[in-house]
């Protein structure tokens, strides 16, 4: 059922605005006589409930664990008669969109709730934690600046960053009502959502899947790496792939850059089995979501 991304500066409140949803939804679910929305059951998952500590974000290797600890208990969460709500940093844009494709892959609707606390009230925020011992403590000023300067705001014409709840400051409660009803529905009818090529589950992969895979998005890297290579310092362009064209940023993509969104292309779509026609194009989309 329902997955909902909390997005949102370090120290801006994301916690206790999910608990608010919490509260709303486990409420709504019990006054509820109808069987579909009756049988409903809510997960929260966070940094505490997967018992990470915030010095995880003080270097790559141990972030990006913790990304994949994140990753893992949503995806074990969804199902036909839970709500999860996620309630982590959710910063980089490419992991919201892995979390949406697992999403429509179990036919269900998702959306992101952005805390729209300002970065000041964000530090005098964080700053108040860290003075209190007998709170949770925040972020240290290293860690909490560095998480800050590389945060990618949601973007909600995206379809992965949609529909996209920003909840101010100064409101009391996030839009229940609102994410209620585009993520479950106005009736007892549950909403669902078919899934596209992308994220459709096949029994079997086609003969020498992960072999076309693999040599079907390096070739398409080798094709913007020579690209860039022959328009250097030239801002942004095109680059026809097939019936796709790939839009590049007005910087330069490095190539451990390219080879981290290749790799996490790869990742996602190593169980999914695309069909290979339209590994290229399906790559090409990835892409595109991850330079916008």
């Amino acid at each position: 059922m329902p997955l909902i991304l909390i997005s949102g500066y370090p120290s801006s409140g994301k916690t206790y605005r999910s608990n608010q949803l919490v509260d709303f939804f486990n409420t709504k679910i019990k006054a509820s006589t109808e069987s579909p929305i009756s049988c409903l059951s809510v997960i929260h998952i966070n940094d505490q409930t997967l018992g990470l500590s915030r010095d995880v974000y003080r270097d790559t290797r141990s972030e990006k664990d913790a990304r994949a600890a994140e990753y893992s208990a949503v995806k074990r969460a969804l199902g036909r008669d839970t709500i999860v709500i996620a309630d982590g940093l959710n910063y980089i844009k490419g992991f919201r969109y892995q979390l949406y494709c697992e999403a429509k892959a179990v036919q269900t609707t998702s959306c992101v709730v952005h805390i729209g606390t300002p970065l000041d009230k964000c530090k005098e925020i964080n700053t108040r934690s860290l003075e209190d011992k007998s709170q949770d403590g925040g972020y240290p000023t290293d860690i909490f600046d560095n998480l800050v300067f590389r945060f990618e705001e949601p973007n909600g014409m995206t379809r992965w960053d949609s529909p996209l709840f920003t909840v101010p400051f100064d409101d009391a409660t996030p839009p229940h009502v609102e994410i209620w009803n585009a993520l479950v529905g106005i009736g007892g009818e549950m909403k669902k959502v078919k899934p596209n090529q992308a994220t459709i589950m096949k029994p079997a992969a086609e003969a020498d899947y992960l072999y076309e895979l693999d040599r079907i998005t390096q070739k398409i890297l080798n094709e913007i790496i020579g690209w860039q290579k022959e328009r250097f310092g030239e801002p942004g362009g095109h680059i026809t792939i097939g019936n796709q064209v790939i839009e590049l940023p007005t910087t330069a993509v490095s190539l451990p850059q390219l080879q981290r969104v290749r790799r996490q292309y790869i990742s996602l779509n190593r169980q999914h089995s695309l069909p290979k026609s339209r590994i290229s194009d399906s790559f090409v989309d990835y892409l595109n979501s991850n330079f916008e």
